[in-house]
């Protein structure tokens, strides 16, 4: 038995998440209603769960270039089929959150297969402010 909302989506990972080298599959479950922030809820059960959040809203100008290793392990065919989300550290005080922007997690949306990747040859932050908008 899950704790997910009878209508979110299970995402498997063709690999861990870092840190979560025991889970696979999460369901993705909205936050907000305007589809910004979500909760990643481990399928099993057990309680794992990470805030994502779409980037755009937060950082307009976040483009990143996906790996052809990661393209490759999601068979995305264009760009269309992905959907980037980001991790973030909530900490004990949501007013000081912060995303990592350097490696996001990439949802192919026909497949519902997701990795996270580490975006090489940037200067991105690991722990870029939240700023509500």
């Amino acid at each position: 038995m899950t704790d997910a909302p009878v209508h979110a989506p299970t995402i498997e990972f063709v690999s861990p998440i870092m840190g979560f080298a025991d889970h696979t599959s999460f369901h993705l479950v909205p936050l907000d209603e305007e589809g910004t922030l979500y909760s990643l809820r481990a399928a099993d059960g057990t309680g794992v769960r990470l805030v994502v959040v779409v980037p755009g809203r937060f950082f307009p100008g976040y483009a990143p270039e996906i790996d052809d290793d990661t393209v490759a392990k999601l068979d995305l065919r264009d760009a269309t089929e992905a959907a980037v989300l980001n991790v973030v550290n909530v900490g004990n005080d949501p007013a000081s959150a912060t995303v990592n922007l350097l490696a996001p997690i990439v949802i192919n949306h026909r497949t519902m297969q997701a990795a996270q990747t580490v975006l090489v040859g940037t200067d991105l932050p690991l722990r870029a402010p939240l700023l509500a908008v």
